[in-house]
């Protein structure tokens, strides 16, 4: 007789199942409460933990506290999943045929490169705190308005209308360097 059988008098499998049955509900619940901000599937959540718990199972036996023990496996897990998903890249597919995609072409890229030279260079030309605030703005890891006052040393309340003014002047320089070229030369 093992050490599972003594503390089971129906063998493992069965009080595995047994514990699978009345924690079921539990599970379901805390998985779907925590989904959301997880980004995934409540059942997603709810399969990781049932593996944690046979894994649990198999190795320490089941939990004494076992409600508290699924409340914080559950959150354990979409804390996994969230770390996880921010890793992960969305699926890219080939890069699209330049002689069918008028926007894939080469001329179209050194458009694209040039209009960000030029953002790039107005921006560095703002006035005051701007060039700080649309540098972060503009960052591709897409910061909150909590981590761009953090940085800026600013009251996250001030960042709207700081914003605003800096935009403002910004679509100002851009629009007067955009604008239709003067004639040279004499007209006849």
């Amino acid at each position: 007789m093992t050490v599972a059988d003594t503390r089971f008098p129906y063998g493992p499998h069965r009080a595995a199942a047994a514990l699978v049955s009345a924690l079921s509900p539990l599970v379901s619940a805390e998985a779907t409460a925590e989904a959301g901000w997880a980004a995934t599937e409540p059942r997603d959540l709810e399969q990781a933990v049932w593996v944690r718990l046979l894994e649990r199972l198999a190795d320490a036996g089941p939990p004494s506290d076992t409600a508290r023990w699924v409340r914080s496996a559950v959150r354990a897990e979409a804390r996994r999943t969230r770390r996880t998903a921010a890793n992960e890249l969305p699926y890219a597919p080939e890069r699209p045929d330049p002689a069918t995609d008028p926007d894939a072409g080469p001329e179209h890229s050194a458009l694209r490169a040039e209009w960000r030279r030029t953002l790039r260079s107005a921006v560095v030309r703002t006035p005051g705190r701007c060039p700080g605030l649309l540098t972060a703005m503009l960052s591709p890891k897409d910061p909150t308005y909590r981590e761009i006052a953090g940085e800026l040393a600013i009251s996250q309340g001030s960042l709207g209308p700081m914003r605003s003014r800096c935009l403002g002047c910004l679509r100002r320089m851009l629009a007067a360097e955009v604008a239709a070229p003067e004639q040279r030369g004499k007209e006849r």
